[in-house]
C-alpha cells in the first residue's frame, strides 16, 4: 500500500487590532472571502476603546478574539497570538487591520510556499488603498547605515514589480512566516512595541540563514499608519527609537564597525531635520531612549550573533546600497 499523501500545510492568520473600527471589519470580511481558507483566525484585541474587539465576536463568529486587557503594542500582541496558535500550525500569517487582502492573498503566500521551501518569509505586494493605483511596498529594504523603508512606495504599478524576487524582509502588514523558527528565536522583540519590528524580526531570519521572497500575486490594499498617523510624535519616537537597537542587534562582525560611522551619521542628520520640522522633542527622546537601552541592546547581541549561521558577505549581498530609497 503506498504510503499516504502528507497533510497540506496548516496556517494561522493572525491580526493585532486597537481601535480598528470599520477598517478591521473590512479586513476580516475580505480575509473570510479567501480562495484558501486559513485554518484559524486570531484577532488580539488591544483594550480598544471603540469596541472593535467585541465587535468582531458578533459579527465574525469564527474568528478567535483574545481580549489583551491592555495595550500590549504590535510586537506583544502578535507574541501572544502565536501562543494561542493551534500546535500543528506551520505557517503564520500576519495582517494589519488597515490591510485589505485580495481574495488570492493567501493562496499565493501558500502555493509560494510550498514552490520555494529554501524560503523562510514570504512578502506580499502592498497597493496603496487611498489611491488605488499606486504600490504601497514590494518589502522592505535595510540601508547601509540603518536606515529602513518599504521598497518602491508611492511608486506608479510597473512590470518589473510583478515578478518575485529575494527581498530582505517582508512588511508584517501583510506577510507569511515559518512557525517553527519564528518559536525558535522567540518572536518580535517586545521592548520595541511597534515600528522598524518586522524588519528587527526578518533581520534576524536573515541571520540564521533563513530567506525572504516577495510574491507579487500576493495582494493586499494598505492605507498605511491609518490608526498611529503618519510623522506623529508616536511614529517618530518609536521607529528612531528602534533603528539603533536594530543595527546594534544584528549588524554583524566586521560590518558593524565598519557601518557605525555611517549608522552614527545618520541619526544626526535624522536629529538636526527632525528639529527644523519642529519636532525636536520627540526626537531627542527617541535617541535619548534609544541610549540608555543599549546595555540591553548589547546583551542581545551577544545572543544574536553567537547563533548566526550566514556569513558577513551573505548579509552584506542584502544590504541596500542606494544613495536615495527611490534608486532601483
Amino acid at each position: 500500500m503506498p504510503p499516504a499523501p502528507p497533510s497540506a500545510p496548516k496556517v494561522s492568520v493572525i491580526i493585532v487590532n486597537w481601535n480598528g473600527g470599520d477598517l478591521l471589519r473590512r479586513c476580516l470580511a475580505d480575509l473570510c472571502a479567501q480562495t484558501l481558507v486559513p485554518d484559524e483566525i486570531i484577532v488580539v484585541d488591544n483594550a480598544s476603546a471603540d469596541g472593535s474587539g467585541h465587535a468582531v465576536e458578533r459579527l465574525f463568529p469564527q474568528v478567535k478574539v483574545i481580549h489583551a486587557g491592555s495595550n500590549l503594542g504590535f510586537a506583544a500582541g502578535n507574541n501572544l497570538a502565536v501562543q494561542y496558535c493551534a500546535p500543528d500550525s506551520d505557517w503564520i500569517a500576519l495582517l494589519n487591520p488597515d490591510a485589505f487582502p485580495e481574495p488570492r492573498w493567501l493562496e499565493a503566500l501558500m502555493k509560494a510556499a510550498r514552490q520555494h521551501p529554501e524560503f523562510a518569509i514570504f512578502g506580499s505586494r502592498l497597493m496603496d488603498a487611498n489611491t488605488g493605483k499606486l504600490l504601497d511596498g514590494i518589502g522592505d529594504a535595510y540601508h547601509l547605515s540603518g536606515l529602513v523603508w518599504r521598497e518602491a512606495h508611492g511608486q506608479a504599478m510597473q512590470d518589473c514589480y510583478l515578478k518575485s524576487k529575494e527581498i530582505f524582509s517582508t512588511c508584517a502588514a501583510a506577510g507569511l512566516y515559518r512557525r517553527d523558527v519564528f518559536d525558535h528565536i522567540g518572536g518580535f522583540d517586545e521592548d520595541y512595541f511597534c515600528y522598524v519590528e518586522d524588519i528587527d524580526l526578518g533581520f534576524r531570519y536573515q541571520l540564521l540563514g533563513y530567506r525572504c521572497l516577495y510574491v507579487p500575486d500576493s495582494v493586499a490594499h494598505h492605507v498605511g499608519s491609518a490608526i498611529t498617523g503618519k510623522r506623529s510624535d508616536f511614529s517618530i519616537y518609536h521607529g528612531h527609537r528602534n533603528l539603533v537597537w536594530t543595527f546594534v542587534k544584528n549588524m554583524p562582525g566586521a560590518l558593524f564597525w565598519l557601518l557605525l560611522p555611517l549608522h552614527l551619521a545618520l541619526n544626526l542628520a535624522s536629529v538636526l531635520y527632525f528639529i527644523k520640522e519642529g519636532q525636536g522633542k520627540v526626537i531627542l527622546r527617541a535617541k535619548r531612549d534609544a541610549i540608555l537601552g543599549l546595555p540591553d541592546t548589547w546583551r542581545k547581541r551577544r545572543c544574536i550573533q553567537s547563533q548566526r549561521a550566514a556569513s558577513v558577505g551573505q548579509i552584506w549581498r542584502l544590504l541596500n546600497k542606494n544613495l536615495s530609497r527611490h534608486q532601483t
